[in-house]
């Protein structure tokens, strides 16, 4: 009798659903890490049709070679009704796995793709008993193959999973996005136009809400948060006529394709165009991102981190391993991300926990929703409620306005002027005082700084570069040195600084 601890651990990788930036560099990472491990690894080519068809190649080193900088995925995707709806189909599927020694399967894809791979693995032992009855395998192989080992990881632009804070894609999809927004926004403030973009997110906002927030767009419509059925449209044209008054050259409103109102009614890309029209008596465009989103090659986060994860995800699907043939079921494992570390999930319960969030959107308990995005969901859509205001609130009459410096020490860094804006804005919203200090520290002593109004970082976010200026020059460098500074400081009233810069700065 064959000992099964000495067997070459057969591995199959697969990709389903909509493709998505990241999901080569993963299926590079199983490969590779696999052959590192001594096992052997297969790709099934074309997703779960590929699994009905039986169309699965043993994958060697260099079959992976040049798929880190690849987008979409080279093995194939697809979504297969007969495996869904067929019992026959899936014993199928397990007959072509098991004929080739194959029980382990890795899987990159969204929640229906993983649902549909726990299907299989709910049903195995009766697959195995009806290939048993056809004469298609033998006792022994069935004895070899008791168990079928499931893993997951995410791929999908929309970041619409429980379990993971990143979904494999989903940088790559923003970046398409930042970058459309960017040349929208110049082509609009040529010609003093409004703009409606759609992007992706039938039933998660976080494309529209990130790119929002990394743009200065402003407006986001996302499904989490619907808007007033009766009152967004007026709301929306008094927004953006109070910033053409205030001197906006342009505004860009986002929407995902998934938006609603309080009452369930989808907002399309058109209706909000009509609205900003009759709102405003401006010309006003819609641009449709579509598939642009999820085409071309996956960003430098989405190449690494989809290497890290499939990586983890071979090293947990080769831990796994039945007690007994009589052993129940292993739970399959999702392999996500938790802030910048790999973490590992109980599969079926995040896509539980998924399909809770859809519920809560159906059942008009979006509050409910919402909590269940997260706290860096919650806490970006209360940061762009802010930053993409026409003019900063009211002060309340209990704070005690305070007065503010915030400069740069340091050399320039993309994103230094997005951090000035975020500052500005939200020091302004709260009745503070906020000066703008160039060029540092020396410019600190030369009085080189400008009481900074809610429009003087309008735009900011889309630039290069540090609009402040950056000098390296500490205070001990400066003429006058420490006391040169602190009597800037009182000259100017400032109650403290925010210095955005490098280890010079601390």
């Amino acid at each position: 009798m064959t000992d099964s601890a000495a067997v070459v651990k057969k591995v199959a990788v697969m990709t389903s659903g909509g493709d998505a930036q990241g999901m080569n560099s993963f299926v590079r990472a199983v490969v590779r890490t696999g052959l590192l491990f001594k096992s052997e690894i297969y790709a099934v080519y074309g997703g779960f049709q590929g699994l009905v068809d039986g169309t699965l190649r043993k994958m060697g080193w260099d079959d992976v070679s040049g798929f880190l900088a690849t987008g979409g995925t080279t093995i194939g995707t697809s979504r297969c009704m007969s495996y869904q709806n067929s019992f026959d189909v899936r014993t199928q599927v397990v007959f072509h796995l098991v004929s080739r020694g194959i029980d382990r399967l890795i899987c990159c894809g969204g929640d229906g793709s993983l649902t549909g791979t726990d299907v299989l693995m709910r049903e195995w032992k009766d697959h195995l008993s009806a290939l048993l009855k056809a004469k298609k395998i033998t006792e022994e192989v069935a004895r070899l193959h008791s168990h079928f080992y499931l893993v997951g990881s995410v791929g999908s632009i929309d970041n619409d999973m429980m379990g993971t804070e990143m979904t494999i894609g989903c940088d790559s999809a923003l970046q398409r996005i930042i970058e459309a927004l960017d040349a929208i926004m110049t082509t609009a403030s040529s010609h003093h136009r409004s703009f409606v973009v759609e992007v992706m997110g039938r039933h998660c906002g976080y494309l529209a809400l990130m790119s929002a927030l990394a743009t200065g767009a402003d407006w986001a419509f996302i499904p989490e948060a619907p808007v007033g059925a009766d009152t967004w449209r007026e709301k929306l044209a008094v927004s953006i006529n109070k910033r053409r008054e205030l001197g906006s050259r342009r505004s860009v409103v986002i929407v995902a394709e998934g938006a609603i109102d309080s009452e369930g009614k989808k907002i399309s890309a058109e209706d909000i165009k009509l609205a900003i029209e009759e709102g405003t008596k401006m010309d006003t465009r819609i641009s449709v991102l579509g598939h642009i989103q999820r085409g071309g090659t996956p960003s430098a986060y989405d190449r690494y981190m989809s290497t890290l994860v499939g990586r983890e995800a071979v090293i947990a699907i080769l831990g796994m391993q039945a007690a007994s043939p009589t052993s129940p079921p292993i739970k399959g494992i999702l392999v996500g991300m938790e802030g910048d570390r790999i973490c590992k999930r109980d599969l079926m319960e995040q896509v539980a926990l998924t399909r809770l969030v859809s519920v809560a959107m159906k059942e008009h308990d979006y509050a409910k929703a919402f909590k269940m995005r997260g706290h860096r969901f919650g806490a970006a859509f209360k940061i762009l409620k802010t930053l993409a205001r026409a003019f900063p609130h009211e002060l309340p009459k209990n704070v005690k306005p305070q007065c503010w410096g915030v400069m740069h020490v340091g050399a320039p860094a993309p994103g230094m002027n997005s951090a000035i804006r975020a500052v500005v804005r939200m020091g302004l919203d709260r009745g503070h005082t906020v000066y703008g200090i160039y060029n540092g520290f020396a410019g600190l002593v030369e009085l080189d700084a400008a009481r900074f109004g809610w429009y003087s970082v309008a735009g900011w976010s889309n630039l290069g570069g540090a609009l402040l200026g950056a000098n390296r020059d500490l205070p001990e460098k400066v003429e006058g040195g420490m006391s040169k500074v602190a009597e800037s400081i009182k000259k100017l009233g400032i109650d403290g600084l925010i210095i955005v810069g490098g280890w010079e700065a601390h």
